[in-house]
This record gives structure tokens, sequence and C-alpha cells, in this order.
């Protein structure tokens, strides 16, 4: 398939058939992704609950590799999905190529900056002082790989919003299989420990990038040259834009995960503090797999309303925005049920033997998944600004859930309501962003269905 073909099948093919087309790739890539986390978390949830603390604390630094891959994935990948809808290939070129170095640049400054300073690095994180080695030994191979796991984001999203998300898909699938391999080998076969899981992520992270990188250079893809490697302000203003709200997004995580971190050790019983920040990693890791279904779906509609934002056929953008939307909030109500009335079962798959965690996990689990299901709404609501260049929606969108609303209530709460506080945050900044989202969403859907948008 050429970019022509690939053109006119974004812009004549049946909407809601073509975003499952686009989704089920993407889905898959978004569910193994999320599982290189779950499995880590499993297998060292057997070695110990200062292990799985530790694994907790290094998940801050993991939103912050996500940070800048999602900013120059979605910066320049909207980008080039909006410019191969006006067929503007010499563009998308040039875009690809400086959405994929800079952040390989930039992760290998990181790195070198890191690696000598990791227990500096984990107490910032908010390891308590007998976590610390075990944030560590997590660390350090991460670190290592930072280069590749940031570019590698940023390859995966640029194939997605060309609409070749199943390149993504087999190049995420393929390291999330070598990960799962090779935990068990490092972490218990050769005694690694939580060092082993950390290596593990590393090496199939590596070569996750490597098969992305691969990807590029099939014909129905925008070839990746460094020829083409030509930055300016106007191509980085271009991935500012575009990229923005996933930047805002991806720091507000970061500063949720380490104030979380610090909030759950300041509020648990004295001698509880490894338990309860290992509840919050188990718990963060089972919602990021549940959400990783929806956010994969809601996905799948970008590169849609990419093309068909730049070819002016607004009733498609519209069509495809309204049916994620709907798909989402469905599978997202089954699942929050399914949490809710099993919640202990599945924290004790992560550490049957800590009943402390256990006992904070299943409690945080409940009052996340009680305002679940209103997720969906602004997660596509947001991405739908963002494909169709209004910044500022989407920015603002972006940062509430994880930022402007879950940061006031995770430390105005447990003042009041103790540990339980903590445990309630995430729900109640759920409901709130929601509340936000509503009017936004009436508002683009007239827009979208008189054609002035």
């Amino acid at each position: 398939m050429t970019l022509e073909d690939k053109y006119d099948e974004m812009t004549t093919k049946p909407v809601k058939g073509l975003v499952c087309k686009m989704a089920v790739p993407t889905i898959i890539a978004m569910v193994t992704t999320a599982l290189y986390n779950v499995v880590d978390a499993a297998f060292i949830g057997r070695l110990s609950t200062e292990g799985t603390a530790g694994i907790g604390i290094s998940f801050a630094y993991m939103t912050f590799i996500q940070a800048l891959g999602f900013y120059f994935g979605h910066g320049s990948g909207n980008h080039i999905s909006r410019v191969l809808g006006a067929k503007d290939v010499s563009s998308a070129s040039i875009m690809a190529t400086v959405g994929f170095v800079t952040p390989f640049l930039l992760g290998t400054l990181a790195a070198l900056l890191c690696l000598p300073n990791l227990s500096w690095l984990s107490r910032l994180l908010g390891a308590p002082e007998n976590v610390v080695p075990y944030a560590n030994d997590y660390l350090r191979y991460i670190v290592v790989a930072t280069p590749f796991m940031m570019s590698a984001l940023t390859l995966n999203n640029q194939l997605r919003l060309q609409g070749n998300a199943q390149f993504g898909m087999v190049g995420i699938v393929s390291g999330a299989v070598l990960n799962i391999a090779l935990d068990p080998l490092f972490i218990f076969t050769f005694g690694m420990g939580v060092s082993g899981a950390s290596l593990a992520t590393a090496v199939s992270q590596i070569f996750a990038w490597a098969l992305l990188l691969c990807g590029t250079f099939r014909p129905e893809s925008v070839h990746i040259k460094l020829r083409n490697f030509k930055p300016s302000l106007k191509v980085y203003y271009e991935i500012f834009r575009g990229g923005l709200p996933s930047l805002f997004r991806q720091v507000f995580n970061c500063a949720a995960a380490v104030s979380l971190n610090y909030c759950a050790a300041l509020y648990a019983a004295p001698g509880q503090e490894a338990s309860a920040v290992a509840a919050f990693a188990v718990v963060t890791r089972i919602m990021m797999f549940a959400f990783s279904v929806v956010l994969g779906f809601s996905q799948g509609f970008q590169p849609v309303c990419g093309y068909n934002y730049g070819a002016k056929l607004y009733g498609r953008v519209r069509e495809s925005w309204l049916f994620a939307t709907c798909v989402g909030s469905a599978f997202l109500l089954v699942i929050s049920v399914v949490g809710i009335i099993f919640a202990p079962q599945i924290v004790a798959l992560f550490r049957a033997e800590d009943p402390v965690l256990i006992e904070i996990g299943a409690a945080t689990l409940r009052w996340q998944c009680a305002a679940f299901p209103l997720v969906a709404l602004f997660t596509t609501t947001g991405m739908l600004f963002q494909n169709i260049r209004m910044t500022g929606p989407a920015t603002l969108l972006s940062v509430c859930r994880n930022g402007l609303f879950f940061l006031p209530a995770l430390l105005l709460l447990p003042l009041w309501l103790g540990l339980t506080g903590v445990q309630m945050a995430q729900g109640v900044a759920d409901f709130l962003t929601f509340l936000l989202a509503v009017p936004y969403a009436i508002w683009i859907n007239r827009r979208l269905k008189n054609g002035t948008a």
C-alpha cells in the first residue's frame, strides 16, 4: 500500500470499521506496553515487599521517559497525519526525522546525568530509606536504556498516527514477549533479583526500538533519514503545538507518581511504609493495564481524525470521536464492576504474602474504580482537541486528571481522612475532570456537526 492508497482508505472507508482496524494493533501495543510494568511487579512480588515498592518508586522515572517520548511522538505524529492528509510528503519526512532524533539525544543526556546519581534520584522520587537500594537496582538499567525507550515511544506514535499502527504493534509486542521470557531468567536463574527485572526491561525495550525503526522503512511509512534532520524553530513549534497536551499530561503524571509515593509513606501506619508504597504501586499498574485498552482504542481514532480533519471531512471526524467515546465508556464500566467485586483477589496476585499490602491495595482499587467509567469521555475529547490543533482545551483536559485536580486532592483529603484520603484522591480527580470535560464535549460536537471546527 502506498501513501496515496493510505489517503484514500482513511478518507473514504466506513468510519467505525476504520477506527476498529486502526485500534486493534494499537490496543495490543498499549496492553503489551503496560505488561512491562505488570510482569516486573508480579515477579518481584515473589521476592519482597521492598522490591515491589522499589519498582513503584521507579515508575516516576518511567513517566519522565514517557513525557518526552509522547511529547515528540504526538507532536510530530499529529503534524505528519495532517500534512499527509494534505498530500505533503516532504514536510512529513522532515518532521518524522526531527521528531525521532531529538528525543534520542535528550534521552542520552538524561542517562549521563542520572546514572552516577541513582541514590539521589531514588530519594527524590520518594523512596523510604529501606527501599532506596531496591529502587537503585531497578533504575540502573532503565536509565541506561533511556534514549532507546524515549525514541521508541516517538516511533510508535509516529507510525500509529500515519495509520500504520500494525508495525508499531509488532515492535511493542515482540519487546513485551522478550521481556516476559527474560524476567524469570535474569531474576531467578541468574539470581539478579530486582536488577534482573530492570535488565530484562532494558534489553527488550532496545529490541523493540530496533524493530520499530525498521518499520519506518516500509513503503507505506514516512521514512526516517538522517539527511532530513533539519531542526528549525518552525518544526519545533509544530511539535510544541501538537505535543504540548501530552507533555503536560505526562509531566503531571510524573509529579503525581512522586507525590503519591511520599503521601503513601507519610500517612501509613508506623512500620507499614513499604507495604503502603507497594500497594499503591500495584494498583497503579492494575489501573494502567485496564486503561491501556481504552487508550489504545481511543488512539485508533486519531489517525482517522487527523487525515479527515486535514481533508476537511468534519462529519467523519465527529463520527470517529463519538464511536471511540461510547466504546471506551462501556468497557471501563465492565472493568470497574469487576475491580470493585474482586479487589482483594486481584491485588493478592502481586504479593499474597503481605496482608497489609492487600488491605490497602484493595481499598485503593475500589475507590479508583468508582469513577473509572468517566475517564473515557475526557480522554477521547482531549485527543480530539489535540488532533485538530486546539491546544488550549487539549492541554487543560490533559493536566486535570493527574495534575490540577489530583494533586490538590492528594494534599488536602489526607489532612482529614488520613490514608483513606490518599486512596480517594484519584477517583475524586476523575470525577471533577469529567465535569469539566462535559461542556467542552458538547461545544465541539456542535461545531463538528455544523462543519465549523
